[in-house]
Order: C-alpha cells, then sequence, then structure tokens
C-alpha cells in the first residue's frame, strides 16, 4: 500500500491509545492509577490479537488480549455495538481480581473490525484486605469478586443491576465506581477517534494496515532473532515467605529466528498467595521483551508469534484453581519479569552488534504497602504507597543506571506526591530519599532505589491498619550482568520514632506477607522505615576502579560498597575482590581446576582493551570454536558446552559482598566464576546450597 498513507495511519493508531491513557487518568481518582500510572489501554484485532500495545504496565498486553478471546469464546453472536464487559478472573486471563479489565468490541456499519481494553487496580475489590493483597488467603474465594466476562455496558446503557451488585460488595463504592467510569471513558474514546479514522481513511485500507503493521513487525523481530547468536541462558529468582523459599528457574532457548522461554524445574505451586497463572506468566516475560528486543518495532501480535513459552502447570508459574494469587504481581509474575530479563541481557550482550541495549536487571522486589483505616477527617479510607513504583535502574555497558529509574516493565511508571497520601491518611512522611550505594558495584553502576519514613499523625484511632506483600529480604533480586553484581536487596523495619536520631535502624520481618487485620498495625508515634531495592550492573568493579579514583570529585563514599559507590574510593565492601579467589575441591558433576587463581588485579599481562569480533559477554569471547577468557585468552570450553565447570569458582556468604545496606540471609551465597589464568571475574550467581550452576551455552 501507499507507504504514506500507512505511515499517517499508524502514527494516528498511536495518537488513539495515547488518548484513551490521557482520558484514563484523567477521570479517575486514585493516586496508584493517576500517579502511580498502574493502568493500560490498547488496541485489539477483531480476533481479539494485538494490533497497538499502549503504555503503562506491560504485562497485560498480552492478557487484556486473551481477555478479548475470553468474551468472544463466551458471548459469540450476541456481542453488539456499544457493549462494554468486564473481565477480573486470574484464570481466565487477568493477573489478580484487583486487575478488572473493560474491553469494548468497536463495529463499523454493524461489522465487528476491533477490540479496546484497558485496566486500572481497582480501589477495592472486596476481598478479605481492604485493597485486595491478601497474603492469608488459602484458595482465591477470599481474593474478591471475580468474573470470567459478565456484560457491564448494553448499546451505550451501563447495566445498573450490574454495577451495582459489584459496588455492593467492595467497601468504597463512590471510589470503585469512579475506577469503573474511568476505563469506560477510556473505552468510549478509543471506540471514538477508531470509527473517525476508518470514516476518513476506508475500513480496507485501515485493515489492511494493521494486517501490514503486524506482518512488519513479527518480520523485523525475526530479523533481529536471526542477527543474534543461538544459544541458550539460564536465570533463577528466589522467593522467601515466611520460612519457605520458592524458585522461579527460567532457560530461555534462542534459535534461529525464534525464542523459547522454558520455566521447567519452578517450584510448585505455593500455599499462600504468590502464585501466578499462565496468562499472568506469558505477560511477565513480553514485560521485558517488548522494550529490550522490539525497542523500535511496533508491540503487536507479530512480536508474539515468533516467542514460545512452557510452564509446567501446578507450578508457582501456572497454578490451578482455586490456588490464591492476589500478591502474583509483586510474587511469581515479577519474578517471572525478573528472569526474563536477566535472560534476554545475556543474550543481547553475546553480540557485539546489540550489546549497548543489554542491561542488568531493574528494580526486582516491589514492596507493596496498603494502609487502611480511619483517616483524619473521621473517614475510613484505604491507600497504597507508589514509591515501590520509583524502581532502580539497571546498568548497561554503556553507562550506570538511572538512580529512581523506574522499572522495566512500564515505561511511565511515577510515584505519587507525599501530599497526596498525606491528604487521604492520617500520616507524615519524615523523608523520602535515595539509598546511597544500594546500586550494584560494578564498571558501571546499578541505579540507588528509594528510601521513605513515616509515621501515623492525627489518626483518630491512634493508628494504621497496613498489609506488606512482596517476595522477601533474604535475597537479593535485581542480578548483574558479565559479572557484575545485583543490587542490594529490599530492607523494612518498624520502631519508635526516637530510632531516626542517629541510630540504625534494623531489618525487621522484611515484607514477609502479614497474617491478620491486626496483625500490621502502625500506632501512634510508630515509625516504618522501608528501602527498595537497587539495579544490578554490569562487569567486575574492578573496572571501574581507576576511573573513580581519577574523578575530579571523587569523595569518601558509603562502607556499603566503597569503590563501587556513587562517588569516590574506600576500602571498605570491595576489599574481597581484590583478594583474589579460591578454588573449591572436586564436587558433583563439576571439574575444579585445582590451582590458586592469582589476584584478580594483578592482570598485568591483559591485552591492552583488544576486542574481538565475536562475543559472549564484555568478560568472555568466543574464539576458534572456544569460549575464551576476554582478558588473558585462557580456553575455557567448546562452543556448546557449558564453561562454568573450568572456571575457578569462590562462594561465600552475600552478607560479605558490602556493608549493611547490602544484606541478606545468612545462608544467601554469591558465587564468582573466574578466570583460571588471570583471575578476571566472568560471572556471578545468587544461590543457596545446593542449586545448581547456571550453564550458560552459546552454540555458535
Amino acid at each position: 500500500m501507499d507507504p504514506i498513507t500507512f505511515s499517517i495511519i499508524r502514527h494516528r493508531l498511536f495518537r488513539v491509545v495515547d488518548e484513551a491513557v490521557i482520558t484514563l487518568k484523567h477521570v479517575s481518582g486514585t493516586a496508584i492509577t493517576n500517579e502511580g500510572h498502574d493502568l493500560m489501554a490498547s488496541l485489539y484485532r477483531a480476533d481479539g490479537s494485538l494490533l497497538m500495545g499502549g503504555v503503562g504496565f506491560l504485562h497485560h498486553l498480552t492478557s487484556a488480549a486473551e481477555a478479548c478471546k475470553a468474551i468472544i469464546r463466551r458471548f459469540g453472536d450476541d456481542i453488539g455495538d456499544g457493549d462494554i464487559y468486564l473481565l477480573n478472573d486470574p484464570y481466565t486471563a487477568a493477573l489478580h481480581t484487583s486487575d478488572v479489565y473493560l474491553v469494548a468490541p468497536i463495529h463499523y456499519r454493524g461489522e465487528l473490525v476491533a477490540w479496546s481494553a484497558c485496566f486500572v487496580h481497582v480501589y477495592d475489590i472486596g476481598a478479605t484486605n481492604p485493597g485486595g493483597f491478601c497474603p492469608d488467603s488459602r484458595d482465591i474465594f477470599t481474593e474478591g469478586y471475580s468474573s470470567p466476562g459478565i456484560r457491564l455496558v448494553s448499546g451505550g446503557t451501563v447495566n445498573r443491576d450490574v454495577l451495582d451488585t459489584l459496588l455492593n460488595m467492595v467497601r468504597s463504592p463512590e471510589m470503585v465506581a469512579l475506577d469503573i467510569a474511568s476505563m469506560i471513558a477510556c473505552n468510549n474514546v478509543a471506540r471514538e477517534r477508531m470509527l473517525a479514522l476508518i470514516d476518513k481513511y476506508g475500513h480496507d485500507t485501515v485493515d489492511m494496515t494493521c494486517r501490514t503493521l503486524i506482518q512488519q513487525s513479527e518480520d523485523l523481530l525475526r530479523r533481529r532473532l536471526r542477527d543474534l547468536p543461538d544459544g541458550e541462558w539460564h536465570s533463577r529468582q528466589h522467593l522467601s515467605v515466611g520460612d519457605d523459599v520458592y524458585r522461579v528457574v527460567l532457560k530461555m532457548t534462542k534459535r534461529g529466528d525464534e525464542l523459547e522461554f522454558d520455566f521447567s524445574g519452578s517450584s510448585p505451586q505455593a500455599p499462600v498467595a504468590i502464585n501466578c497463572t499462565r496468562w499472568a506468566s506469558l505477560g511477565g516475560l513480553f514485560a521485558p521483551l517488548f522494550p529490550l528486543l522490539c525497542f523500535d518495532i511496533t508491540w503487536n501480535e507479530g512480536v508474539i508469534r515468533p516467542i514460545r513459552m512452557v510452564a509446567p502447570e501446578g507450578t508457582i508459574v501456572n497454578c490451578t484453581r482455586p490456588a490464591p494469587v492476589s500478591v502474583a504481581t509483586v510474587g511469581a509474575i515479577q519474578s517471572v519479569n525478573n528472569a526474563a530479563c536477566a535472560t534476554i541481557g545475556k543474550m543481547l550482550d553475546a553480540s557485539d552488534a546489540y550489546a549497548e541495549e543489554a542491561t542488568a536487571v531493574w528494580h526486582a522486589n516491589h514492596f507493596a504497602v496498603f494502609l487502611f483505616g480511619r483517616n483524619q477527617y473521621g473517614r475510613d479510607s484505604i491507600g497504597t504507597l507508589t514509591e515501590t513504583f520509583a524502581g532502580s535502574g539497571g546498568g548497561r555497558h554503556i553507562g550506570d543506571g538511572v538512580d529512581v529509574g523506574g522499572e522495566m516493565p512500564n515505561p511511565i511508571s511515577r510515584m505519587a506526591n507525599v501530599e497526596t497520601l498525606e491528604r487521604t491518611l492520617p500520616l507524615r512522611y519524615l523523608f523520602r530519599r535515595r539509598v546511597t550505594d544500594s546500586g550494584g558495584p560494578g564498571k558501571h553502576r546499578g541505579g540507588t532505589g528509594m528510601e521513605i519514613a513515616l509515621t501515623p499523625h492525627d489518626a483518630p484511632d491512634g493508628g494504621l491498619h497496613y498489609v506488606i506483600t512482596g517476595k522477601g529480604t533474604a535475597f537479593p533480586m535485581s542480578d548483574g550482568l558479565s559479572g557484575g553484581y545485583p543490587g542490594a536487596p529490599n530492607c523494612l523495619s518498624m520502631g519508635t520514632q526516637q530510632r531516626r536520631a542517629g541510630r540504625r535502624t534494623e531489618p525487621g520481618c522484611g515484607l514477609r506477607p502479614k497474617r491478620g487485620r491486626d496483625a500490621g498495625r502502625a500506632r501512634r508515634r510508630e515509625l516504618g522505615r522501608l528501602s527498595g531495592d537497587g539495579g544490578g550492573c554490569p562487569v567486575c568493579a574492578l573496572e571501574r576502579r581507576r576511573r573513580v579514583r581519577r574523578s575530579a570529585d571523587a569523595r569518601p563514599a558509603s562502607r556499603a560498597f566503597g569503590l563501587c559507590g556513587r562517588r569516590g574510593v574506600d576500602g571498605g565492601g570491595a576489599r574481597h575482590l581484590r583478594r583474589g579467589v579460591r578454588d573449591r575441591p572436586d564436587g558433583g558433576r563439576y571439574r575444579r581446576d585445582g590451582r590458586q587463581a592469582p589476584r584478580a588485579d594483578g592482570r598485568a599481562h591483559r591485552t591492552g582493551g583488544r576486542r574481538m569480533s565475536t562475543r559472549v559477554s564484555e568478560a568472555l569471547e568466543r574464539r576458534r570454536g572456544m569460549i575464551c577468557c576476554r582478558g588473558c585468552g585462557r580456553e575455557l570450553a567448546p562452543l556448546g558446552v557449558p564453561w562454568k565447570p573450568a572456571a575457578a569458582l569462590d562462594e561465600a556468604p552475600m552478607r560479605g559482598a558490602g556493608g549493611a545496606v547490602y544484606s541478606a540471609a545468612p545462608e544467601v551465597l554469591l558465587r564468582r566464576f573466574c578466570c583460571p589464568g588471570c583471575g578476571a571475574l566472568l560471572d556471578c550467581e545468587t544461590a543457596l546450597e545446593g542449586d545448581p550452576f547456571l550453564d550458560d551455552v552459546i552454540y555458535d
């Protein structure tokens, strides 16, 4: 078709989505939506396939596509012009019950031609806990109302009986009604703009543009995949809930122009609400894939076609009904997102052409805090801390990660103003700031996270109830890249206000789920202090040392990461890097070299920055069919064979990797794989005793 017309219509489709998102934000009255941007709006084809992915949380692009298809299967020929359908059942398409989808068919002259879809995290869903996160839940039946699809609007008229029934089951019906009204308005704007576009250019021309756009995206992604090396890359995420540890294990295999994400080996589904369904896992892996592999490609069905996911049924990443899933978005889904981000980053890092696009893992653990109780005006109120959306950027080969840099799966993530929450709830912020040196130490450090402290203020009942959920504080989860370290883990402490004056608060219960409504209660004069995790980083920190020492504004840094800190040089946290590595004796299926490796900083025989034309990572390269150290040329393994058994292994408690900010549970290990020839740090892993190596393999 005419390329000018194609380009105009393509940009008009982008604009349709943009206007729908703007409408959604302006009508909604909740901070999590209009300030935190926990939302999404997109366009879909008549068959429910993704046409134009919008901004917001990208996990929902594929889930909303399945929601459209579920409505088509459920209502068939009874889908009318002007209808809008509500769906929030996690076992049908949604991520959890609090994420309510409204999907609307778009008819042109009586023919179904497209769909629009949007979601917000509704103010309340009628679950056991206000706000919808229910860590005590043992099944989905206590996590609020859920619908596999119900007609909310018929022919442009709201079905009041349906809406009243929904509002009758929630704690704050006026705010939930506003959430639903914002989504209805969003879909109405999308429908009007799409019909105006079709009126101007004709249905056949617009439809041809849509088909061409999808085919173009598929062709571009397949071409990019063919440019990347074939291989398999592994990642692992740990979830610490109470005394239990769950794992999300991923093997990503790339062959030709296709990618497979295999989650075999992940933990069985949990009795608590950190599980997620198959559709949620699919959204979790696409959330980093869209921005990392398709940064210049339109996000639509064409991007989905070359991707395959394997998620065994009955596991934490594909639970079976009625397993609880209300905490999935900060539990298994985010772990899937982190694992996919790590493996995609490794694959990009293995290519000379795309290495600059590789990134360490961003903001790998939310601290999701819901607060509820009577506010200073004597009314019941529900609020959530949006500081968790502030995030922390992962480091890249071209520079440090962005401090408080948002998160990978939401390009427009933000946090609300302090005054927004203080106006809604009887709270006072004591500070909101960056966590010093929380980013991973490396050649380019990870971005720092956010730290806040607040206390009840003017609370009629003497305090507030709260629910805190997440994946625990025991494990750093923002993995590094090419030998770079992970970012610091989250931290939570509760105490009195007097502790804020010069006395450090120690990690308390972490982000473990609270048991029961009254188990989490912040009383008068009690201080809550939370710090977010930092971003991971690429490449060994020793590569940063010379550049930092020459910095004109060098000054002593926190002892958390020493020379790897934000500025300056200090021997504290990184001293262990200069002691070389220790070999372990033969063990299991892995061979040990048996020699003591040289000092890690004694690499006088390095090759002066030489770079081969083919690479595996910043620390490894391919040469004559072998995986070799880029520093000294030491051959480690043939292509197609894991190289880590030939590396020198240093395994030590993660707590020894830095200062107090870089704390972790005593049983958490940091594995460092080093070159037996020159001591160069090649890769790092976070592990527990007995965890297998993450054996990445390059085929060509």
